[in-house]
């Protein structure tokens, strides 16, 4: 089992993030694709809100969620019980060894968790695995070199400059969106079809959401805690940047644009 040290942790700024994604933003490529009774696994599920949406459109079959944070999971049961959810379940499990038999998924998704690991082609290998032959992987990653924001800011660019040096250090890749078909053919698969679409934020509203997350992160999350550790980064660095994404959801002109890619690949 791999140990992975995730560059984000679990923070309460990282967790409204993850809070606010729906099938609808996050899982728009794979819906198309869902059959009433697709048996499901959403690898990294973090607190199940897309599992849940994926459960309530897969009425027939079944849908697990998997994370290796109990916490999270803990969350994600309380928030989404089974009286409320019957064919929606959660389990504590790494991906690098998914606890499941060969071939018994229809589908398994995995969404913005690629980036984070150091070893992403043995866990797309292991997907494949669990995989029923015909079956549908769905992969989703952001790429932060390809973060357009404006108005420019040296300090986001400094912002940005740190995250990717904070990732390398933990063995990750935060441009995993680029590769991300790369490593599904790596690891196996052959038929695929690749897509992107944007998460874009540019409103009052969706300003003060996006740059007040962040404004927290670079100070309270795990990231700030690994720049620390690192010495990548000083505490007023740090302070430096949390402004610098204030000052950007104050901006009325201010947009954040996320590129994300998409592959679906049959086994």
């Amino acid at each position: 089992m791999t140990i992975e040290r995730y560059t984000h942790g679990h923070h309460e700024s990282v967790l409204r993030s993850h809070l606010w994604r729906t099938a609808e933003n996050s899982a728009g490529f794979l819906l198309p694709h869902l059959r009433e009774d697709s048996v499901v696994l959403d690898v990294g599920c973090g607190p199940g809100n897309i599992t849940a949406d994926l459960a309530a459109r897969v009425t027939h079959g079944t849908v697990i969620g998997i994370d290796r944070s109990p916490d999270v999971v803990a969350r994600a049961v309380r928030d989404h019980p089974i009286a409320v959810h019957r064919n929606l379940s959660f389990a504590v499990a790494d991906v690098s060894a998914l606890p499941y038999d060969d071939a018994c998924f229809d589908v398994v998704y995995v969404h913005q968790v690629l980036q984070h690991l150091s070893e992403p082609v043995n866990a797309l290998g292991e997907m494949r695995r669990v995989l029923k032959v015909g079956g549908l992987l769905a992969a989703r990653d952001a790429d932060y070199g390809g973060f357009v924001w404006a108005p420019a800011d040296p300090v986001l660019e400094n912002w940005m400059e740190l995250y990717h040096r904070v990732t390398r250090a933990n063995g990750a890749e935060a441009d995993g969106g680029r590769h991300l078909k790369g490593w599904v053919r790596a690891a196996g698969f052959e038929e695929m079809h690749v897509t992107s679409s944007n998460w874009t934020y540019e409103s009052d509203d969706e300003r003060a959401w996006w740059g007040g997350l962040w404004s927290e992160r670079v100070v309270h999350s795990d990231f700030a805690r690994q720049a620390l550790e690192y010495s990548m980064a000083t505490s007023a660095e740090l302070e430096e940047m949390a402004s610098a994404f204030s000052r950007w959801a104050l901006e009325p002109d201010a947009i954040f644009i996320v590129p994300n890619f998409e592959v679906l690949a049959r086994r």
